[in-house]
């Protein structure tokens, strides 16, 4: 073969190969730079810390191969300088998709940070906690994500059905009807356990009932008692619930809604239980309450109207009201600006903080396009004082102001169950980024 040909043949696939390489090189860089663009937000706005398990991946390990990237549902992880890097941790769920995708086994999967712990109780692979009978399943042992929810109340009801003996009226009181918890009732009348359901909502779905509208809630194909398998692979929060009203109706199951848990006792061998409303004595106590806890109130006079609520389910409710939100997270932020969206609504957001420092940067330049054009006051350094049927009356900077209100909604999160857990006699350990 003469030296031309051997030259063209060398041109035919290396300058090909060669505009392939820049196209990746372009595009990696490109890439890491919206990496480091968006973990460089996420500090400034103290949102890079993680709510629940999440990846912690070795340098040493990673080679780059970014398969965690395309393999995690939330967009958390980005590449910088080679290496994975978790650049969105508040939006991180726990999915554990990266961590099976890794190829080099360099991600394993941790709760809390070295900066902030999380407190986790102590739960057995059976899913029975340090107090012989009591069990725990879903978020508040830290799986947030549905698909694992519903598979831990299956397993856990598996357990509690191998214990014998006891001369309780129930065999089980479940606390709590979100993903585990429902999948824990259907596995109890699976097998004929005497069994009731506590939710101190007036509706199921657990966390999953105070998403947003329309948010994409991930999931994977899994099995619930009775029904069979949920073969969902990308659904929103209003099909997810729509499926477990119909699972509801067509098993029959009974959750006895707006019914709070008050205390737990062990008691002869088995537990006595404390609603809102009675009493319970059963062999076994299982909790599927998350993470979420008891809405943390205002504390102040007229709080317990009717018009005061601690979640926004439907903006729509309250068109052409004035509205007043208190609070100072991305959930208070998204409902003053969902209710603000209704024509003719006026809406107040009062918070304790001189400034909005633990949100989202989108939901922060939306509110403050929403408040230039006079559709959402926003009242920092505020507190409610008083809330009157047709009015409240709050304190900033020394100065009582009084609006005209017809609806509350309080964003101020829950009061975690660890005090609860610790009553009960459950160890709680707080984890600073270990599994």
């Amino acid at each position: 073969m003469s030296a031309t040909s051997n030259t063209a043949a060398l041109l035919l696939y290396a300058v090909p190969l060669a505009i392939f390489v820049a196209i990746y090189v372009m595009r990696r860089r490109r890439s890491e730079r919206e990496s480091a663009s968006r973990l460089s937000e996420a500090n400034a706005s103290g949102m890079n810390e993680p709510a629940s398990l999440h990846p912690r991946i070795d340098p040493r390990r990673c080679l780059g191969s970014a398969a965690c990237v395309s393999a995690c549902p939330e967009n958390a992880i980005g590449i910088i300088n080679g290496k994975a890097q978790l650049v969105n941790a508040a939006a991180c769920i726990g999915h554990g998709a990266c961590m099976a995708a890794c190829p080099h086994d360099a991600i394993e999967l941790v709760f809390g940070t070295s900066r902030r712990g999380m407190d986790i109780p102590f739960v057995k692979p059976n899913f029975e906690t340090n107090v012989p009978g009591l069990y725990i399943a879903g978020e508040l042992g830290g799986m947030g994500l549905i698909r694992k929810a519903v598979e831990q109340g299956r397993q856990a009801m598996e357990s509690i059905a191998k214990r014998r003996g006891g001369a309780a009226l129930y065999d089980v009181v479940i606390v709590g009807a979100g993903p585990a918890g429902i999948s824990a009732s259907l596995a109890a009348k699976e097998r004929g356990l005497r069994f009731v359901t506590l939710e101190q909502e007036d509706s199921f779905g657990g966390t999953v009932y105070h998403y947003p509208r329309n948010k994409v809630v991930m999931t994977a194909p899994v099995r619930l008692p009775i029904v069979g398998k949920m073969k969902f692979g990308e659904v929103s929060k209003e099909r997810l619930l729509a499926f477990w009203e119909r699972v509801v109706a067509t098993t029959g199951l009974k959750v006895n809604f707006r019914e709070r848990m008050e205390k737990i006792q062990a008691e002869g061998g088995g537990f006595f239980v404390r609603s809102s409303s009675t009493e319970y004595r059963a062999r076994s106590v299982l909790l599927a309450i998350g993470r979420r806890g008891t809405p943390r109130k205002l504390g102040v006079q007229g709080e317990e109207q009717p018009k005061v609520v601690y979640r926004m389910i439907d903006p729509e409710q309250y068109r052409g009201q004035h509205v007043l939100v208190v609070g100072g997270g991305d959930s208070a932020l998204e409902a003053a600006l969902a209710c603000a969206a209704e024509p003719r609504t006026r809406v107040a957001l009062s918070y304790r903080g001189e400034a909005f420092s633990r949100v989202k940067p989108g939901n922060r330049e939306r509110l403050q396009q929403a408040e230039a054009a006079g559709r959402v006051a926003v009242l920092l350094s505020s507190n409610v004082q008083e809330i009157r049927p047709a009015s409240v009356t709050l304190e900033q900077d020394g100065k009582r102001l009084q609006l005209k209100n017809d609806a509350v909604i309080v964003c101020a999160g829950g009061v975690l169950p660890t005090t609860l857990l610790k009553e009960m006699g459950v160890q709680v350990e707080t984890k600073f980024g270990t599994a």
